[in-house]
Formats: structure tokens, C-alpha cells, sequence
């Protein structure tokens, strides 16, 4: 994927301010829900496991660069596409397919000659993408 994109110290300041904020809504979030529903922890680990075939789809190979590189373009080709990622053919459809299963992208075809197919998120697809941002912010500081 492409190198890092610079960001100013005032602009790292806001983003973790942001993020904490964030961060903090969920854990309050969570602990509300846990205390509601009365959960024990074995019933939050079946639904965490529960998971654990998305988060297995999201962070194999090529995933999440496909995803961040749809976020950034909006609509984007095949041939764009592998260009931009650097994966070869069969590798790309395989995971274009997967991704489009499982709600995350939209592949639409134009008619004419030739024929052109091009990949948008979903609207699952770009909240996913705004969901792993601070995983990856947090993972490279």
C-alpha cells in the first residue's frame, strides 16, 4: 500500500483526541449493555466468537487494501485497482468476490464494448473501513 500520509502535530492532537473520545463512547457502551442484558463472560465470549469469521475475512491479505483503496477513490475499475494495490489477477478476483458475498462492495458492470466493471463500497463497507482507521492508527504509533 502507499506510504503513510503525513499529518502535522496539531493534526495527530485532534485526530487522538478524537479517537479517545470515540474509544471511551464504546467501552461506556459496552459496559451499559453488559450490566442491562446481565451478561456473563461466557455469554460475551460466544458473542465475541461470534466475530471471529469477520474479523478472519477482514484482515486476510489484500482485504483491507481493497477496501481503503475503494474508500479514497469511490469508484474504481479492476485493472485501476490492481494497478493501485499491486496484487495479481487471480488473487484480486478471488477477494473482490469474498468481499462483494459479504456486503462490503458493489460491483457494477457497464454495458458497451467493452465491457467495464467497476467497485464501490457499501455503505457496510465504508463504515467497516472507518472502523478499523484508529486500529491502524493505534497500531502504528
Amino acid at each position: 500500500m502507499a506510504s503513510p500520509i503525513p499529518l502535522s502535530d496539531e493534526l495527530h492532537k485532534l485526530i487522538e483526541a478524537r479517537l479517545e473520545q470515540t474509544l471511551k463512547g464504546i467501552e461506556d457502551t459496552l459496559a451499559k449493555i453488559i450490566k442491562r442484558q446481565k451478561l456473563n463472560p461466557q455469554a460475551l465470549q460466544e458473542e465475541l466468537k461470534s466475530l471471529e469469521g469477520t474479523f478472519n475475512l477482514l484482515f486476510q491479505k489484500w482485504s483491507l487494501e481493497i477496501l481503503y483503496s475503494l474508500f479514497l477513490k469511490n469508484a474504481i475499475g479492476f485493472a485501476e485497482l490492481k494497478k493501485a494495490i499491486g496484487v495479481n489477477s487471480r488473487t484480486l478476483s478471488d477477494k473482490l468476490k469474498m468481499l462483494t458475498k459479504h456486503g462490503y462492495l458493489q460491483r457494477r458492470v457497464t454495458s458497451g464494448s467493452p465491457l467495464r466493471v467497476e467497485y464501490t463500497l457499501t455503505v457496510k463497507g465504508k463504515n467497516t473501513v472507518l472502523l478499523a482507521l484508529p486500529l491502524l492508527y493505534y497500531s502504528a504509533i
